[in-house]
């Protein structure tokens, strides 16, 4: 029996050929005169604003919410402009003519989208985090490798823009990291303008929610999906669902893979998983996210990456090692620090434009591989908070150390909602 990392593995090593949509080859009568990607956004609340500007002719916007799709819609145009709108996402997966699917939904509904826009042909730009569960990151990688499709998650700054509070690139960090300028292990330390402090507070639950009528237009049993039925109170859903367990892992979950994906690239832990977590908070409701005060994560080779949720360490380094340390605005207490990693060799190249990975079939620099990696941890840390218990973790098996932790991995979806690879 294979375990979770061998079938990761063997997926990654299928067969390389790539099925490429006709029109960018020029095939077919509805190749555009430019060979222009075209896509669909499935999701229209807050954060598919990011996407509707995106290269590619646009031609589907999908939501559950007619409120939602209608304002969409009209800030696009409409049918006018060549964009019809959708309820049920199944109903865009059937379009032949669409390539790019923009996954914009709550994390509840990611991996079941996201396998399907694979299994009908679709490449997936998929927001992040990456999967709401373990398991469901596993079905997704294997899901883009069987159907040998292109997928992009939407968290950017291992490669692109300043890093939050350096000043610089990740490429920097990356650079004295792999040059061994800071020694090894290294340790990072997510605080003060780089922290969390300011996003978990947002994103709390409430445990006296009311019950309240689903307000017309909105489909909320869709919106549920897979997730249990529950009655419909405003603060659960859009804007605010990222409070509840059922849907997303609080502040974690919304910021988690844009702080902890860099971190992951910058120790070149691209294909493993920590093998702790250790939690400071209060004990959790059931339903409702409350907040965390600390979350360390450690690797065998003794590298930390630790997420301050207190802000107490606000003026520790970003990135120290046994020989130096790298403190925001890309401060550090190695002499001529900049001088000396310009003299050093870069990181490998990646393809940083989604576009190009579509048409080359080449892989994105934040893919399925590299992005469930990163997305296990924001995942390991939420099982840690949920539980309020530090855990260990084996990433060659993908389990915990804890049946409770582990029930977590693979959790059912309520009827008719299942994956199938």
């Amino acid at each position: 029996m294979f375990t979770r990392r061998q079938t990761l593995k063997s997926l990654a090593a299928l067969a390389t050929i790539q099925i490429v949509p006709s029109r960018v080859l020029g095939l077919g009568g509805q190749t555009a005169p430019s060979n222009e990607l075209t896509r669909a956004i499935i999701g229209c609340g807050g954060i598919s604003a990011s996407h509707l500007g995106m290269p590619g002719k646009l031609l589907a916007l999908c939501d559950v919410d007619a409120g939602h799709l209608k304002n969409r819609m009209d800030q696009v145009g409409g049918e006018s402009k060549g964009v019809k709108g959708y309820h049920d996402f199944r109903e865009v997966l059937k379009r032949d003519d669409i390539d790019i699917i923009h996954v914009a939904t709550p994390p509840h509904w990611h991996a079941l989208i996201s396998i399907e826009a694979a299994k009908a042909g679709k490449d997936v730009w998929c927001e992040k985090p990456m999967s709401r569960t373990i398991g469901e990151g596993v079905a997704m990688v294997k899901a883009v490798e069987k159907h040998k499709r292109v997928f992009r998650l939407n968290t950017w700054f291992r490669f692109k823009d300043n890093f939050y509070g350096m000043g610089v690139p990740v490429k920097q960090l990356k650079k004295a990291a792999m040059n061994d300028l800071l020694g090894w292990p290294l340790t990072i330390t997510v605080s003060g303008v780089t922290g969390f402090d300011w996003k978990l507070g947002t994103w709390v639950g409430k445990t006296n929610l009311p019950v309240q009528p689903v307000p017309e237009g909105f489909d909320y049993d869709f919106w549920l999906g897979p997730a249990p039925l529950k009655p419909y109170s405003a603060h659960r859903t859009h804007a605010s669902f990222r409070g509840y367990w059922d849907y997303d892992g609080g502040g974690l979950g919304d910021m988690g893979q844009h702080y902890l994906d860099p971190a992951q690239y910058i120790l070149g832990k691209d294909d493993t998983a920590p093998i702790s977590v250790e939690i400071d908070a209060d004990p959790q409701d059931a339903d409702a996210i409350g907040t965390w005060r600390r979350i360390e994560f450690t690797y065998a080779d003794g590298c930390k990456i630790i997420l301050d949720g207190a802000n107490k360490d606000k003026d520790a380094a970003y990135i120290s090692g046994p020989k130096g340390k790298i403190f925001k605005d890309f401060k550090s207490d190695i002499p001529d620090l900049e001088k000396k990693l310009a003299a050093l060799p870069d990181p490998p190249e990646q393809i940083t434009d989604f576009h190009e990975s579509v048409r080359s079939r080449k892989k994105f620099a934040l893919n399925e591989q590299n992005g469930f990696w990163s997305c296990t941890m924001v995942n390991m840390g939420v099982t840690a908070h949920r539980l309020n218990k530090s855990l260990k973790f084996d990433p060659k098996t993908l389990k915990f150390d804890d049946p409770a932790a582990n029930a977590l991995i693979d959790q059912p979806m309520r009827g008719p909602w299942k994956i199938e690879v």
